[in-house]
C-alpha cells in the first residue's frame, strides 16, 4: 500500500467519523438504509431504504426533513438522484419500479415498472427552473441501457458495444451481450459515456443513437462504475481488474457535437483518444482490494474509494497526483455506498447495518489570543519595517479617514455568487432547504391549569361572571355565562392547534393531560396461564395441573380458591403475595376442640370449572393441607402429617395448639407454655 507522504495539514479532506444517522420508521425495526445522494448545494440528502421509502434529510440539522413513503412499491431502493433544481428526485427500486418524486409537496409526478432488474436510474442534468425533467438514463445488470422519455414514455435502447469489434447487434430485444454495464451524461447532458465488460467506453450521442468515440481500457478490464467529476473536466472508471482510472476530459463542456461533426470520417478509435486522455490509475498494490462507490470531491482534487471486502469500513482517499493521502477505517461493518459533500470536505459513507456515517476533517482550535492582522509563521524570518509604519498621524486625518466610506450605499439584495458553481449551475428558483412547520408555544400557565385542575379559575379576577336577563316577565330569567379572560385563550390555542394538525402533512398530538397508569395485574396470575379464545373469553389454566377455569382481568378469586386447595404444598408466602393467595382474617375459632383422626384421604382430581367463593381463611391454613373425606374436611400437618377434624364446626384452635406444641421451630413460631 502507497505510505501517505503529503501532510494532512495541507489538503482539505475528512478524517474523523462526527456522527450518524439512523432512521426508525413506524413500520417497523427492518427499516436500513442502503443508498445516498446530496442535491447539488449539499443542503438536503436523499437516503433509499430497504422498505421502499426515500428520506430526505436536512443536513444542517441532521434532521428528517421529508419521508418519501410509496405503498405501491415494498422493494429496497437501488438508487435515489436528485434533478438540477432540487425539486425532483428519482428513485428506483429492485422490483423494477421507477417512480420521480415532487420533493416539496411529497407527492408522485411520474411512475412505472420497466422489464429490467437491479435499476440504476440519473437524470439529465439539463433543466431550468421548477419544471420536472423530462429524460432519464436507466442502466441494468441484465440488459442494455435505455433513455426513458417522462412525457411520452418512449424508451431508446442504447447500443453496448463498437461495431469494429463485434460487428452490429441487434439491441431491439433490449439485452446485452455483455454484463455489467455502466453509463453516466455528461455535464452538459448532451452524451451518454457507456463502459462495457469487454473494456470499452462508447462515447454515445443518444438523439441519434449512434457511437461517436471508442476509447479502450488497458487489459480489457470490464467497467463497473463510471463517473464524471462536478465541473466535467474528468472522468473516473472503477474497472474488474481492482484500478480506479481518471481520465481528462478534452471535449469542449459546451456544444461538444459539434466536435464530432468535424471529425465524423476518422475512426471510431483514433476519435475516442481525441475525447479522452488517461491522467492516473489508483489502485491498493499490496491487497488488491476491489472498490465501491468510487467519486471525486467537490472541487475534483481528491478521488475517494471504498473497501468492497467483507466486514471491512475503509475509505481510501488519493490525490490526482497518485498518492494516498488518508486512509478513513470506520466500525466493522461493510460499505455499501458513499457520496462526498458538493461544496465541503465532508464525506457519507453507508453501512450494513443502514446506518449513514459522517466523516469531516478535525480541525484543531487555537485559543490564543492574537491581532486580528497576526500571520502564524511556519519559520523564523526577519522582519522588515516599513518605512512609514511608526509614524504619527495627525488625529485630523484619522477621523477624515475612517468617514471616507459611510456614504457609500450598502447592497443588501445581490447576492454574491459562490465560486464552487459555475454561472451555468445557478439558479434562482432551486431548491435548497424544505420548509418547516413549527407548533406554536403553549404558555406556561395553560400548562399548569390543565395538569393542576382549575388553578385559573379559582382566581378572584378570573372567575367567571355570571349574568341574568330579564325575557319578559319577573318570572322568567335566562341565565347567561360570560367565559373569562384565560378560558377564552386556551379555546382560541386549541382551535389553532386543530388547524395545524389538518394542514400539516404529519401530526403530533397536543393532550397536555398525564397518561393513564397501566392497571395492576394480581400475581395469581403467575400460577396460570391466560389464553383468549375467538369469543373474547379469558380461560386461566394452572401451569401445575392444567386445570382450566373461566377467568377475567376481576375475576381470580375461583383461581385462588383452586391454589388453596390443590397446590398449597408448592404455593409459599415467598413466591406469591399472601394477600393475592390467601386472605387475612382475625384469628377467633371455636373453643371446641376435636383431636380426633382419621385414616389418609385422597385429594380430589376433580378440575372444578367454577370454584364456588369461600370465606376468608386463617393463617393457620400455611401449615396444614385440608382434605375432604365424603362431607367432612380434614387437615393433614406439613410437617408431621398428622390428621385432625376441621371445619367451622370445630374451629382451627386445636390445629394452632399442634403447631405451636410440635413444630414451633419449623413454622417460626413461640412455642407453646405447658
Amino acid at each position: 500500500m502507497d505510505v501517505p507522504t503529503i501532510d494532512p495539514l495541507q489538503g482539505d479532506f475528512p478524517e474523523v467519523i462526527e456522527t450518524y444517522l439512523k432512521y426508525a420508521s413506524g413500520a417497523g425495526a427492518g427499516t436500513v438504509m442502503q443508498c445516498v445522494a446530496f442535491n447539488r448545494r449539499g443542503t438536503l440528502l436523499a437516503a433509499g431504504c430497504s422498505d421502499g421509502r426515500c428520506v430526505v434529510w436536512d443536513f444542517q440539522t441532521r434532521g428528517i426533513a421529508k419521508e418519501l413513503n410509496n405503498n405501491d412499491c415494498v422493494a429496497a431502493i437501488t438508487s435515489v438522484c436528485w434533478s438540477k433544481n432540487g425539486h425532483y428526485i428519482l428513485v428506483s427500486a429492485a422490483d423494477s419500479t421507477l417512480t420521480l418524486w415532487n420533493v416539496s409537496k411529497g407527492k408522485k409526478v411520474f411512475q412505472t415498472t420497466l422489464q429490467q432488474t437491479h435499476l440504476e436510474a440519473r437524470l439529465h442534468p439539463g433543466g431550468s427552473g421548477s419544471s420536472p425533467p423530462s429524460l432519464c438514463l436507466v442502466t441494468s445488470s441484465s440488459s442494455a441501457p435505455i433513455i426513458l422519455d417522462f412525457h411520452t414514455q418512449i424508451t431508446t435502447v442504447l447500443p453496448i458495444s463498437s461495431p469494429d469489434n463485434n460487428g452490429t447487434h441487434d439491441f431491439s430485444n433490449g439485452y446485452a451481450h455483455y454484463t455489467p454495464i455502466e453509463a453516466c451524461f455528461n455535464k452538459s447532458g448532451d452524451l451518454v459515456f457507456l463502459g462495457n465488460s469487454i473494456g470499452e467506453i462508447l462515447i454515445i450521442n443518444y438523439k441519434s443513437n449512434k457511437i461517436c468515440g471508442v476509447i479502450q481500457i488497458q487489459g480489457g478490464a470490464g467497467v463497473k462504475d463510471i463517473v464524471f467529476s462536478r465541473n466535467g473536466q474528468h472522468l473516473l472508471t472503477n474497472s474488474s481488474d481492482r484500478i480506479i482510472r481518471v481520465y481528462e476530459n478534452l471535449l469542449p463542456l459546451k456544444d461538444s457535437l459539434k466536435f464530432f461533426e468535424v471529425n465524423e470520417t476518422e475512426n471510431l478509435t483514433s476519435v475516442g483518444l481525441k475525447c479522452l486522455s488517461l491522467v492516473r490509475e489508483f489502485q491498493d498494490s499490496i491487497t488488491k482490494v476491489h472498490w465501491k462507490a468510487p467519486c471525486f470531491s467537490g472541487d475534483s482534487e481528491w478521488v475517494v474509494g471504498g473497501s468492497a471486502s467483507k466486514g471491512e469500513h475503509k475509505i481510501y482517499i488519493w490525490g490526482r497526483d497518485g498518492l494516498l493521502v488518508k486512509l478513513l477505517e470506520g466500525p466493522k461493518e461493510a460499505l455499501v455506498d458513499l457520496a462526498w459533500h458538493p461544496t465541503q470536505p465532508i464525506v457519507v459513507s453507508v453501512s450494513l447495518m443502514g446506518l449513514v456515517y459522517i466523516w469531516v476533517k478535525d480541525y484543531t482550535e487555537n485559543w490564543s489570543a492574537f491581532a486580528p492582522d497576526f500571520k502564524e509563521l511556519d519559520e523564523n524570518e526577519e522582519y522588515v519595517e516599513q518605512e512609514d509604519e511608526f509614524d504619527l498621524i495627525p488625529d485630523f486625518e484619522k477621523v477624515k479617514g475612517s468617514c471616507v466610506d459611510e456614504d457609500d450605499e450598502v447592497d443588501i439584495v445581490t447576492i454574491e455568487k459562490n465560486s464552487t458553481f459555475s454561472d451555468s449551475d445557478i439558479s434562482q428558483e432551486e431548491l435548497c432547504y424544505l420548509p418547516a412547520y413549527p407548533f406554536p408555544d403553549v404558555p406556561e400557565k395553560l400548562l399548569e391549569s390543565n395538569s393542576s385542575g382549575s388553578s385559573l379559575l379559582n382566581d378572584s379576577s378570573e372567575t367567571e361572571v355570571v349574568e341574568i336577563e330579564y325575557t319578559g316577565g319577573p318570572d322568567l330569567k335566562k341565565r347567561k355565562r360570560k367565559r373569562s379572560k384565560k378560558l377564552l385563550e386556551l379555546q382560541d390555542l386549541k382551535d389553532t392547534q386543530k388547524a395545524i394538525v389538518s394542514d400539516c402533512s404529519y401530526k403530533e398530538s397536543f393532550s397536555t393531560s398525564e397518561p393513564k397508569k397501566p392497571k395492576s395485574t394480581s400475581m395469581v396470575w403467575n400460577h396460570f396461564k391466560k389464553i383468549k379464545k375467538p369469543n373474547k373469553s379469558v380461560v386461566a389454566v394452572c401451569i401445575y395441573c392444567s386445570a382450566n377455569f373461566v377467568a377475567g382481568d376481576a375475576r381470580t378469586s375461583n383461581l385462588r380458591c383452586h391454589l388453596r386447595g390443590e397446590h398449597a404444598e408448592l404455593v409459599y408466602p415467598e413466591g406469591c403475595s399472601y394477600n393475592d393467595i390467601e386472605s387475612t382474617t382475625d384469628e377467633s375459632t371455636s373453643d371446641d376442640e376435636s383431636v380426633e383422626e382419621y385414616e389418609k384421604v385422597k385429594p380430589t382430581s376433580e378440575k372444578v370449572k367454577y370454584a364456588p367463593s369461600r370465606k376468608q381463611r386463617s393463617k393457620v391454613w400455611n401449615y396444614y393441607k385440608n382434605l375432604k373425606k365424603q362431607n367432612e374436611s380434614v387437615a393433614k400437618c406439613n410437617f408431621c402429617h398428622k390428621r385432625y377434624v376441621s371445619g367451622s364446626a370445630v374451629g382451627t384452635n386445636h390445629l394452632w395448639r399442634h403447631i405451636k406444641r410440635k413444630h414451633a421451630k419449623e413454622a417460626g413460631l413461640a412455642p407453646e407454655k405447658k
